[in-house]
């Protein structure tokens, strides 16, 4: 099992957009760096182009994955609410009512993966990310920045 600590540095991330409910399907592609924050924070942004519908659009996001004083890790969105917990190789919840998210986080420490399920009378859709580890960025790993 991975931790987030294990994942620090600069990723290049592939990701398969299926939106089943409009028939159609696209990509992102980008970077993705996970920074040591604190002792218990991971900070996760995405940065990249969305190819989708004939149209290029760039997107981003910020996750925070925070450890509790029970040592088990949770992911978060930018503003605080919590996103889903931090399981390795085992489906995990997104509740969001009124649609059903499932996801799995797993690979190893250079090649990883996320799947998100999203199902619902709003959204029908799978996103796919392969996460490949940057050559060079090694160094960048345990940087921390502001506690």
């Amino acid at each position: 099992m991975l931790l987030p600590t294990d994942l620090l540095g600069d990723w290049d991330l592939a990701r398969i957009v299926d939106d089943r409910a409009a028939g159609v399907r696209g990509t992102v592609t980008g970077r993705t760096t996970l920074t040591l924050t604190g002792p218990d924070e991971v900070r996760w942004d995405e940065s990249g182009v969305m190819r989708f519908g004939g149209r290029e659009t760039p997107v981003s996001r910020t996750l925070l994955v925070r450890r509790g004083a029970d040592a088990h890790w949770t992911v978060h969105f930018a503003d605080g609410q919590v996103f889903h917990d931090w399981v390795w190789g085992a489906v995990v919840e997104h509740a969001c009512a009124p649609d059903d998210y499932t996801g799995v986080l797993g690979g190893v420490a250079d090649r990883w993966t996320v799947r998100w399920e999203a199902r619902g009378p709003a959204k029908d859709y799978r996103l796919d990310s392969v996460l490949e580890r940057r050559t060079g960025a090694a160094s960048d790993r345990h940087s921390v920045g502001p506690a």
